[in-house]
């Protein structure tokens, strides 16, 4: 059986154009987001989407708006060919890639532009999240100036260093929902935080959008899968793998009865730093309102975020005793 093309789309008025046509046959739609570069995590996000669509398209955006002006933007990794073969390649196929050259450029915005150019309006300096903390989108100049926040679920976690992270990605992702207009979008629970934060604006603005959550993918070795990983030496990744380690450690003894949180932590952070890790944060939430537990009564989620090298990463674990 021959591989499914899929139809590549670059422009905001034609995608809506598609994803109504399709809508008004009956068909319903599934969104699976990404930053491109993509790996077996990502597919397993498509296959699930099958589950829930008769349609799926894939955005491929990555979005300036989520990283400050001293992270990685520049250095992300990307791969547009390698991405098509990837999507070819899933059982059942992609019907639309999207992806677009920029989601915060307004054409009919040409004074304003000019005006910023100008410096009589400089968004760049005064935008940001009220501490003076810009996007890259801003440190541009761009007339972009309406953010989405979910405020109490972005402050913990990877919103503790990165404050102006989920402002982009929730930013980001009403613009994808407004643009494609799908009935389902699948996220990846490897970004757990995310995955709530997106949840609880689709429920609070009243999105007629199903948020699925799929589970995390990892390489044999336990490691998750991410599009950063690339960036890891073959010594790095090897150590990298003491955060799965020690996720999976303090699971199986919470199952056993160690319930107390500062231990289970406290254990994991030795573990990834004895292996020459540097811990971001290491927390045990609750898995709805992401709020610490000193002690585990209930369904909680451990996080983690940990650099090797300059490569940061996350990885979670869910546990429910």
């Amino acid at each position: 059986m021959a591989a499914k093309e899929p139809l590549v789309i670059t422009a905001k008025d034609e995608m809506r154009k598609w994803s109504r046509k399709m809508r008004s046959q009956g068909k319903s739609i599934g969104l699976v987001p990404t930053m491109g570069y993509l790996h077996q995590g990502h597919l397993s996000l498509i296959q699930e989407a099958h589950k829930h669509s008769h349609l799926i398209v894939v955005s491929i955006y990555v979005n300036p708006g989520q990283f400050s002006p001293s992270e990685d933007l520049s250095t992300y990794p990307s791969d547009l060919h390698g991405d098509m073969l990837k999507l070819k390649s899933v059982p059942g196929g992609v019907d639309v890639v999207f992806c677009p050259k920029n989601l915060y450029d307004y054409n009919n915005d040409s004074d304003e532009k000019q005006k910023n150019k100008n410096g009589n309006e400089n968004l760049g300096a005064g935008g940001g999240d009220g501490n003076g903390v810009v996007s890259c989108v801003e440190e541009k100049g761009s007339v972009h100036e309406t953010w989405v926040r979910v405020e109490r679920l972005e402050k913990g976690l990877c919103g503790k260093s990165r404050p102006v992270f989920f402002r982009g990605v929730a930013t980001i992702v009403t613009k994808l929902f407004h643009i494609v207009e799908p009935d389902v979008a699948v996220f990846g629970k490897k970004d757990y935080q995310q995955w709530r934060i997106i949840q609880r604006m689709v429920r609070d603005l009243d999105f007629a959008i199903e948020i699925v959550g799929s589970e995390i993918t990892r390489d044999s070795d336990g490691l998750a899968l991410s599009s950063r990983n690339v960036h890891l030496s073959p010594e790095e990744r090897q150590k990298a793998l003491s955060i799965s380690r020690s996720l999976s450690k303090a699971k199986a003894a919470a199952k056993e009865g160690q319930v107390k949180c500062r231990e289970l932590k406290d254990s994991a952070i030795l573990t990834i730093t004895q292996a020459g890790g540097r811990i971001d944060y290491a927390e045990i939430v609750d898995q709805e309102n992401l709020k610490s537990v000193e002690e585990i009564k209930g369904p909680v989620v451990f996080c983690i975020a940990a650099w090797f090298g300059k490569v940061r990463l996350i990885d979670n674990m869910e546990i429910d005793i």
